[in-house]
């Protein structure tokens, strides 16, 4: 699988999550061409604040790869990774990370902040803006049906209305 084809399924993932009432975020883990693990938004449903697409895919291909360490791996996200899920990226040692739309209200790789910028024991080769519109496209329209009230399910938890809970 190529990774425009990951971003494909990351982006069906985050269209899922989005039907779910979540911010939709999809992410997909590659190895040698093969998924290993994918996840979607899922903190209204999990009631928690680490159920993140990345944290899912992270934890999927550990256990399928049987290790913590996920070398030679290609996280592949709609969204920019916010400062957790960038740091969940540095400690599994992925070397690639692919994403779509930038953050500009969260994003820990190079739009608010650039994790990748301090001096830590690993850096990730970053490839933004892969189907970076369709990637947005969604978020925006996520967004503009919540303020119209027909964005999924009730609110459960999260920020109260009018703040942002964008990621």
């Amino acid at each position: 699988m190529t990774e425009t084809e990951a971003m494909r399924r990351a982006l069906a993932l985050a269209r899922e999550a989005a039907q779910a009432g979540e911010v939709p975020v999809g992410c997909v883990i590659l190895h040698g061409g093969e998924v290993i693990g994918e996840g979607r938004n899922r903190r209204e449903e999990a009631r928690d604040a680490l159920a993140h697409a990345e944290l899912e895919a992270i934890r999927e291909a550990c256990a399928r790869l049987g290790g913590w360490r996920l070398a030679g791996c290609t996280l592949v996200v709609t969204l920019e990774p916010c400062c957790m899920c960038a740091g969940a990226i540095v400690n599994a040692r992925i070397p690639r990370v692919v994403y779509g739309a930038k953050d500009p209200a969260a994003g820990a790789m190079g739009s608010v902040l650039n994790l990748g910028s301090y001096p830590l024991n690993h850096k990730a080769q970053l490839v933004p803006g892969v189907l970076g519109e369709e990637c947005a496209e969604l978020l925006r329209a996520f967004f503009r049906a919540r303020r119209n009230g027909s964005a999924g399910r009730e609110r459960r938890g999260g920020a109260p209305e009018g703040e942002s809970n964008e990621t």
